[in-house]
């Protein structure tokens, strides 16, 4: 058995892996030879009333081979910086996480690696945005407009320019001046494109093919009045899914599928992203976070949804004309993910040398479970 860091997969993990992985893994899903069930949050009120702890799981597996389980330990809080309010989180303390994958053999049920889930993270959700783009922009997509210039703007952008090698400029804002601008200094070194850091948000829609929203804000971020005919948007954070007025914009809606329901419960086939269990203890106040009494959201607009399966079948686009307004999003297919981008790094790890090794039989047992 493995034991993978981030510094392992970073060797072997490629934007273009990742998202080979994730349209092979989608495509199973809709042949029935895959299955994921929606994530799941267990929220349990801390002793401080301001941080809550909770818990989130995602699984899923497929015939050709691997089956993972993705969970994280987080503490929850909320704060305000520059007039943003954020939902933070942490493990023990500020500035360190618990993300963990369990990597499993369908063939014979071998525990095969545990692998930390911060690069593969990023490298996913990226990816999403990436096969929305090649499904949903528009062929000629030049301009990307950006709100956020962290981790999730350095991984979309790479899949963007693998889905569309023909943008040339992206234009990007950050609350922070020197985060936005370091940003552009390095998308302009790495990709050679024009790199624009902008004053202000609204600069970023101006001219722009694609608008990405990738942002910790635990409040919607996106402007509905600057969407222009054409552009296709994507939003990571933001209050999870745009506003409603950004939603009366969207012309099309890519969602890439639905979990598939418990066997015999087909009322059960829902398509909320997330279920949450929450501890709700009269002695301890819980602070009311993002969602906080909610359910996570299914299929936001579903008059004008396609889904990636329909795409495929329309020629490899979701969109019928250049003027419409798009969106995309991956439903609550979270637990495919896993199984197929971890299982890709394992086979690259073992095949480099990689990984540190720990005993198997330290996984298994002699008595029956």
């Amino acid at each position: 058995m493995l034991m993978i860091n981030n510094d392992d997969v970073k060797q072997v993990l490629t934007m273009e892996m990742t998202m080979d992985a994730l349209e092979q893994a989608y495509s199973e899903h809709v042949a029935k030879e895959a299955v994921c069930r929606p994530r799941i949050d267990i929220r349990i009120p801390t002793q401080d009333p301001q941080k809550l702890y909770c818990w989130g799981s995602m699984e899923g597996g497929s015939v050709s081979g691997y089956f993972a389980i993705r969970m994280k330990s987080d503490i929850l809080y909320q704060q305000e910086y520059n007039g943003a309010v954020t939902e933070e989180k942490f493990c023990i303390e500020p500035g360190t996480f618990c993300g963990l994958i369990l990597l499993m053999s369908v063939n014979n049920g071998e525990p095969l690696a545990i692998l930390n889930d911060g690069v593969i993270q990023q490298s996913r959700v990226g990816a999403d945005g990436g096969l929305g783009v090649k499904y949903a922009a528009r062929e000629d997509a030049e301009v990307v407009g950006m709100l956020g210039a962290g981790g999730q703007a350095r991984s979309h952008l790479a899949a963007y320019m693998q889905a569309r090698p023909n943008i040339k400029r992206i234009q990007v804002y950050s609350p922070t001046k020197a985060n936005r601008e370091q940003f552009a200094a390095e998308m302009h070194d790495l990709y050679g494109i024009e790199a624009v850091a902008c004053n202000a948000p609204e600069e970023i829609y101006q001219g722009a093919d694609i608008v990405a929203a990738l942002t910790d804000s635990a409040v919607p971020v996106l402007d509905s009045r600057l969407i222009q005919k054409g552009q296709h948007i994507i939003n990571v954070g933001g209050g999870n899914i745009p506003s409603h007025d950004v939603m009366d914009r969207i012309d099309v809606y890519l969602r890439f599928g639905n979990a598939t329901a418990p066997w015999g419960l087909p009322e059960m086939a829902l398509q909320d992203e997330y279920l949450t269990y929450s501890a709700e203890p009269q002695h301890l106040t819980a602070p009311k976070l993002r969602m906080h009494g909610k359910r996570g959201h299914g299929a936001v607009i579903p008059d004008r949804m396609v889904t990636l399966a329909q795409a495929l079948e329309n020629g490899g686009t979701a969109r019928t004309s250049a003027d419409q307004i798009t969106y995309s999003e991956r439903g609550n297919l979270q637990g495919q993910q896993f199984w197929a981008v971890a299982g890709r790094v394992y086979e690259e790890v073992k095949k480099r040398g990689l990984g540190h090794k720990l005993p198997t039989e330290w996984f298994t047992q002699d008595i029956r479970n």
